[in-house]
């Protein structure tokens, strides 16, 4: 089918297609991370449903891997004695700033509040 006609379709049912310009993918599951380097992303809105198809071919690591090798210093700076490498550096100091608190008391109140800066700050206040 000719891509115009079929473009000019989907426009008729509500779909709309654009392409991400994705720098990477990371899948996280129990047992591996599966991280696409090189790779196109689309994100389809069908009435109000998006849907994302990711194309590439991925590196497959163990769980917690990837989180290793960052921290022995091949990545990002992450701070190595975060109780919780869910909540980054950064969320931490924005929360410790607003609130006037330590970045231990910040880091307890992200946690708590499953990292909703939002939140977090408020429940500080």
């Amino acid at each position: 089918m000719n891509p115009r006609k079929m473009k000019q379709m989907m426009k008729q049912m509500g779909i709309d297609v654009t392409e991400l310009d994705a720098e990477e993918v990371v899948i996280r599951t129990a047992d591996e991370e599966l991280v696409f380097s090189d790779v196109q992303v689309t994100r389809m809105d069908a009435q109000g449903q998006e849907t994302y198809q990711v194309v590439g071919d991925p590196e497959v690591h163990e769980a917690g891997e990837a989180a290793s090798a960052v921290e022995a210093g091949d990545g990002d700076e992450v701070d190595a004695d975060a109780e919780n490498a869910d909540i980054p550096e950064d969320d931490v100091e924005l929360v410790a700033t607003r609130a006037g608190v330590s970045k231990g008391d910040a880091r307890g109140a992200l946690e708590a509040e499953d990292g909703d800066l939002a939140a977090a700050i408020a429940r500080l206040e």
